[in-house]
């Protein structure tokens, strides 16, 4: 865990405000989705490590659960490249260092999110970038769903990890 950032208030670690147009609240019949242009978030399975789980700020929506690290797309990016800058931004995680095996969609057809699945082919330590962290922790696959894990994330917890068997 970064002490630098954590050691900060939480009012002054949450961002202020929208950045970048596709950084807003999406509603319509199936329920109110974060990323105008559509999420996606960055599985990092290193063989040695685990799992990379982002232990969310409590001011984020599901605040205090365990996910990956993502959010927003920017509009026109495609969802492999969202889930990489925002894995960097959040985690530091190197894109050169990681190698893309597959990518799950949840599209409810006004939003969509992109879980990208990637294997770490040069290993690396995860590091706080910015307020949307309490910690980064390599956990092995069999223990992720011991931690109270962001609903969406524990709804496609089991269905990515038999994906992530098939890529052994």
């Amino acid at each position: 865990m970064d002490t630098a950032a954590s050691s900060l208030p939480e009012y002054l670690r949450r961002p202020s405000g929208p950045r970048n147009p596709g950084d807003a609240w999406v509603e319509g019949e199936r329920g109110k989705f974060w990323g105008r242009f559509g999420s996606a978030g960055l599985l990092v399975q290193d063989p040695a490590k685990g799992i990379l789980l982002q232990h969310r700020a409590t001011w984020s929506d599901h605040g205090g659960t365990w996910g990956l690290p993502g959010g927003a797309l920017h509009q026109g990016e495609d969802a492999i490249t969202g889930a990489l800058r925002e894995a960097h931004e959040e985690a530091a995680v190197p894109p050169e260092n990681v190698r893309v095996l597959f990518t799950s969609v949840f599209d409810v057809g006004y939003w969509s999110y992109t879980t990208v699945a990637v294997r770490v082919v040069q290993s690396f330590e995860p590091v706080i970038n910015d307020p949307e962290s309490i910690e980064l922790k390599w956990v092995p696959a069999h223990a992720v769903e011991d931690r109270k894990l962001h609903p969406a994330f524990a709804t496609a917890w089991p269905g990515l990890r038999h994906q992530l068997l098939d890529h052994l």
